[in-house]
């Protein structure tokens, strides 16, 4: 049987990379109740498999990917229950407050508005591509610590970011030529 894990080392831990993790759960779910009580889940499933962390990459990267993973886990349920979801998310719209209060409310709402189209954009990517862009431009990772996050090549993340690119164009051309037509 392998040690306990030192819970003082556990809480270091946990509170070095809580806002990472954070960051990481709401780039994915894109609201900020889902998003903490997920890391909240990332951080017990980092707290029973601590014991069995071998070192064959860096902690960081290890958390990384089962944030990730756990994301992308409570993204498949929620489209399960995809024909509620649309009532869950209106309500949390509803709730969430603004970070920014002296900003004039036409402007929070285009730029809400667009940050909605993007979000929705980037959902209709395939996974992989998903995650990688997710990790880039959220998250700020590099090239290379996607790479170890996702288990794959350096060219194949840039391969990835570039499909992704690409899809997106792609579907925002559609989108507002679209919108344009109308």
């Amino acid at each position: 049987m392998s040690d306990p894990v030192d819970i003082t080392d556990f809480k270091a831990l946990a509170l070095q990379y809580q806002d990472r993790v954070y960051n990481t759960c709401l780039g994915f779910l894109r609201n900020a109740q889902d998003a903490e009580d997920l890391s909240q889940e990332v951080f017990i499933e980092i707290f029973k498999s601590l014991d069995r962390f071998k070192g064959e990459a860096k902690i960081s990267t290890w958390i990384y990917r089962i944030a990730v993973n756990k994301s992308l886990e409570a993204l498949r349920k929620r489209k399960r229950k995809k024909r509620w979801s649309w009532l869950t998310s209106y309500e949390a719209d509803l709730h969430e407050k603004s970070a920014v209060d002296n900003i004039h409310p036409g402007v929070l709402a285009e730029n809400k508005e667009r940050a909605g189209v993007l979000f929705n954009a980037i959902d209709r990517l395939p996974e992989q591509q998903k995650v990688a862009f997710t990790l880039f431009h959220i998250e700020g990772l590099n090239y290379e610590e996607i790479a170890e996050t996702m288990h794959k090549s350096v060219s194949s993340v840039e391969s990835l970011m570039h499909r992704a690119k690409n899809n997106l164009k792609k579907i925002l051309y559609a989108y507002y030529q679209q919108d344009k037509d109308q």
